[in-house]
């Protein structure tokens, strides 16, 4: 499985933070938590990251993912019902702007946490 280990800790820290505040706050709530928990684990992110997205070697749009962690796993928090293809759709663009390989989708909008891992295959 792609980068295995990295997302066993992404997913590790989102765990912690949907054990703590369960579902139902606002989907900011989860960025702030996320970000401390990432600290104390000692996971590299960046927040707020923004990724071009390039026409005919001109900038066309200037897309922001929630994270980027370790340098290549974009990472999108959610607080919604269910992932839908929209989510997916999201991610997927955010991955192939970025040219990187890995995405996870992290929802706390349900009673457990919903893990969508989303793959850019060139």
């Amino acid at each position: 499985m792609l980068y295995s280990e990295l997302t066993r800790n992404i997913i590790g820290a989102a765990i912690e933070v949907h054990k703590v505040l369960g579902s139902g706050f606002l989907e900011s709530v989860y960025d702030e938590a996320v970000a401390i928990e990432f600290e104390l684990k000692n996971i590299p992110h960046e927040r707020q990251k923004s990724i071009d997205v390039f026409y005919k070697n001109k900038c066309a749009k200037h897309f922001v993912c929630d994270f980027l962690a370790y340098g290549e796993i974009i990472v999108e928090t959610k607080a919604i019902k269910e992932i839908t293809d929209i989510e997916v759709a999201q991610v997927l663009n955010y991955l192939k702007a970025g040219k990187f390989s890995l995405g996870l989708i992290l929802n706390f909008g349900s009673k457990s946490l919903k893990v969508k891992r989303v793959i850019n295959t060139p």
